[in-house]
C-alpha cells in the first residue's frame, strides 16, 4: 500500500527582512555571520500568528479539492512549539476556518522542531493502517518567533537573524503524488538533553554549542539506524537529494560534511561538490524564511522539490531534529509529477511578494509584539498599524488575526 503527501503548500507571512542589513545594524562579525548561509527572515506582523499562517498555507490545498474529497479529511493535526493555549488545540481554529467536515479528529503535537515529522508519520501510519480506506489527513506544521527586545549577548545576536515565522500544510493520503514515503524506512534516535527550550511560551533559551553537537550526533546516529533497517542504504548513492531540518544553512552544511567524512571518507572537494548538488536545493526557501521550527524540515522538502531535477524519479533523504531531543531519518520518492503538483501553488512567487522591511520598521514591531504575549485575555489588533505590509494581504482572501475576546481568538478574511 502507498502513503505519503498528496499536496503541499507553504505560507511564510507578508513581511521579510534582509538579514545582512540586520547583521550590519547589530555589528555582528561578518565572517561568522556569513557561515549562517541566511539571506532573509520572515517577520511576523501583529495580524499574523500560527493559526493564520497554518490556514493560509492549507487553504489553497483545500480549495483545489472537490466537496467529496474535502469530506474525506478525517484528521487535522497541528504540529508546533508555538501553541496559543495549554489546553485548546489550534487545530480546532484551523478546522473551523477551513470549513472542514465535523466528523474529524482534531489535535496538536508538540516536540520542538521534530513536531512536523511526528505529525506526518502519524498521518502516514493512519493511512497505512487501512482502517479508513480512502480517507485523508491534513497535517499543518506552524511556528512563529516574535522578537520583542534585543538581548545584547552574543548568542542572542546570532540567533536573531535566523528566527522566522511560517507554516507548511501537507495533505496525506494513499495517493502520494508529491512525496511517496518509503514504508518502514525510518531511523529514529533521541535522548534527554537541555540544548534549546522554551521555558516560557514567548522566549527561547539554551546552549547554542550543545544544540549543534546534539544535532550532529542525532544526524549521524539516526542515519545509522536507518541503515540497519534498510538493506544496502548508502549515504551518498541511495539519495538523489537530502533535505534536513534547517535552523540555518550553516548547521546543515556542517552535518552533511560530518556525515560525508564518517560514512564516505570524502575529501573536502568531494564534500563541497556533493553539498552543492544534493543539499543546496533544499536551502533555497529556508534561506528566505528563517527557522520555522516544526515546519522547517518540510519547507526544505518543498524547496528541494521545487528546485531539483526530477526528470527521473529520485529518492530524497529527510532528517528531522527537535531539541530536547528526538530525531528521525526517513525517505521518500519524488517524481516530475510531484514537482508539477507543488509548482501549482507558486511558492517562490509567494516569498517574493512579501514587503521588504527596513531594520527600523522591523524594530517598530517589537512594541506590538509585547501586547501579544501568551495568555493575553483581551486585545484588539490594529490591522493598519503597519499599512505597507497589510497591503500584501488585503484583497487576497487571506485570514488575519483581529482580536482576543475573553481568551477567544477571532479571525477574519481580508
Amino acid at each position: 500500500m502507498k502513503a505519503g503527501i498528496e499536496a503541499l503548500n507553504i505560507y511564510c507571512g507578508s513581511a521579510v527582512l534582509n538579514v545582512a542589513e540586520l547583521a550590519q545594524a547589530r555589528n555582528l562579525d561578518t565572517g561568522r555571520f556569513e557561515n549562517l548561509l541566511m539571506k532573509e527572515k520572515t517577520v511576523p506582523m501583529p495580524y499574523e500568528d500560527p493559526i493564520t499562517n497554518g490556514v493560509n498555507a492549507a487553504k489553497p490545498i483545500i480549495d483545489s479539492l472537490t466537496a467529496e474529497e474535502r469530506s474525506r479529511i478525517d484528521m487535522v493535526i497541528t504540529c508546533t512549539e508555538s501553541g496559543i493555549d495549554f489546553g485548546k488545540s489550534m487545530s480546532t481554529y484551523m478546522h473551523h476556518y477551513l470549513g472542514l467536515n465535523r466528523n474529524c479528529r482534531l489535535f496538536e503535537l508538540k516536540g520542538a522542531c521534530y513536531s512536523g515529522t511526528a505529525g506526518l508519520q502519524m498521518a502516514v501510519n493512519f493511512i497505512l493502517s487501512g482502517n479508513a480506506p480512502g480517507r485523508k489527513a491534513l497535517v499543518i506544521c506552524t511556528d512563529i518567533m516574535r522578537v520583542n527586545a534585543v538581548d545584547g549577548s552574543l548568542e542572542m545576536s546570532f540567533a536573531e537573524p535566523s528566527t522566522g515565522s511560517g507554516a507548511v500544510a501537507m495533505l496525506v493520503s494513499d495517493y502520494p503524488v508529491v512525496f511517496q514515503i518509503d514504508n518502514g524506512a525510518n531511523g529514529y534516535y533521541g535522548y534527554e538533553v537541555m540544548d534549546t527550550c522554551r521555558p516560557v511560551p514567548d522566549q527561547e533559551a539554551g546552549d547554542a554549542d550543545l544544540s549543534l553537537l546534539s544535532y550532529l550526533d542525532c544526524c549521524e546516529n539516526a542515519f545509522k539506524e536507518y541503515q540497519k533497517r534498510v538493506e544496502g542504504a548508502d549515504y551518498e548513492a541511495t539519495f538523489g537529494y537530502l533535505a534536513f531540518h534547517t535552523p540555518f544553512g550553516g548547521m546543515v552544511k556542517g552535518a552533511h560534511r560530518t556525515n560525508m567524512r564518517k560514512f564516505k571518507q570524502a575529501s573536502p572537494a568531494q564534500i563541497e561538490a556533493d553539498f552543492q548538488k544534493r543539499v543546496m536545493p533544499s536551502l533555497a526557501y529556508c534561506q528566505r524564511v528563517g527557522n520555522i521550527m516544526g515546519a522547517t524540515a518540510h519547507l526544505a522538502l518543498a524547496s528541494t522539490i521545487d528546485h531539483g531535477d526530477f526528470e527521473q524519479p529520485k529518492r530524497i533523504g529527510m532528517f528531522s531534529y527537535g531539541s530536547g531531543c528526538c530525531s528521525e531519518f526517513y525517505s521518500g520518492i519524488v517524481t516530475q509529477q510531484s514537482q508539477e503538483k507543488v509548482r501549482q501553488f507558486q511558492l517562490s512567487k509567494h516569498l517574493s511578494d512579501r514587503y521588504k522591511l527596513s531594520v527600523k520598521e522591523y524594530e517598530n514591531t517589537f512594541a506590538a509584539n509585547e501586547n501579544l504575549k501568551f495568555g493575553t485575555r483581551d486585545y484588539k489588533v490594529d490591522l493598519y498599524q503597519f499599512p505597507e505590509t497589510f497591503k500584501h494581504v488585503e484583497g487576497k482572501n487571506r485570514l488575519v488575526f483581529s482580536e482576543i475576546k475573553n481568551f477567544h481568538r477571532i479571525y477574519k478574511w481580508v
